[in-house]
């Protein structure tokens, strides 16, 4: 669909999209940054709306939450990825946001120690903020990476994720407590963010959340070594 978008800034850009009557986006319910009163705000599954210009030629623009860059993706059945929790932005209708991975790394349920990363599939663009500094590295097929896991920004659905413990001894010396890292295996892209996640807040999105025009989906795995494949 001939959406027109127009990134605005440059540390800690905003996504602006124009959109014709009747064309519309789709993003968190509530999210944008701002809008011209032709928008209409129609919600849906998950946390996710309709963004839709009516009548007249309208605007809706989101921001990123933290220094760094937004990514356009194209998104195919063939070609889908996976984004850290905060990372989808908006995207055409026929994106769908899915649960990808989901593991819980300490025993406090604390939201900050999930690692959530979302799929992000259908067919059409979606736009996706990293923050800090962006590092893309390319995984043949065999070859691993090892990362923490705030520094997970995007990968190919094609990559592998698994989480891996590194035990360390206490300060006190009394037993050892077991710190998590990120395992990704190709084939596939990932790219890499230099600031951390925790450093920003939460979007609303669930976990696991379902597509925006379908019916709900399955929970991806979650076990210590489950594959979101």
């Amino acid at each position: 669909m001939p959406v027109h978008e127009q990134l605005l800034g440059s540390t800690q850009p905003v996504l602006s999209i124009s959109l014709e009557p009747g064309e519309s986006v789709v993003a968190e319910t509530g999210e944008f940054a701002w809008m011209t009163d032709s928008i209409q705000m129609t919600a849906g599954l998950a946390g996710l709306s309709d963004y839709m210009a009516t009548g007249q030629a309208g605007t809706v623009a989101f921001a990123s939450r933290l220094p760094g860059s937004i990514l356009q993706i194209e998104v195919t059945p063939e070609r889908e990825y996976l984004v850290h929790r905060n990372g989808f932005l908006a995207g055409t209708p026929g994106i769908e946001v899915t649960g990808g991975f989901h593991q819980t790394l300490a025993a406090t349920h604390v939201p900050a120690e999930e690692f959530i990363l979302r799929r992000i599939g259908g067919r059409g663009r979606a736009w996706v903020e990293l923050s800090g500094d962006v590092v893309r590295r390319e995984l043949p097929a065999g070859a691993s990476l090892r990362t923490h896991p705030w520094h997970v920004g995007m990968s190919d659905a094609s990559v592998a994720v698994q989480m891996a413990k590194l035990a360390a001894p206490l300060s006190s010396g009394q037993g050892t407590t077991a710190q998590h890292f990120a395992v990704l295996s190709g084939p596939g892209v990932v790219w890499l963010q230099s600031m951390p996640l925790l450093a920003a807040p939460s979007r609303r999105l669930t976990t696991g959340a379902m597509p925006a025009h379908s019916v709900p989906a399955a929970e991806g795995a979650a076990g210590a070594d489950a594959l979101c494949r």
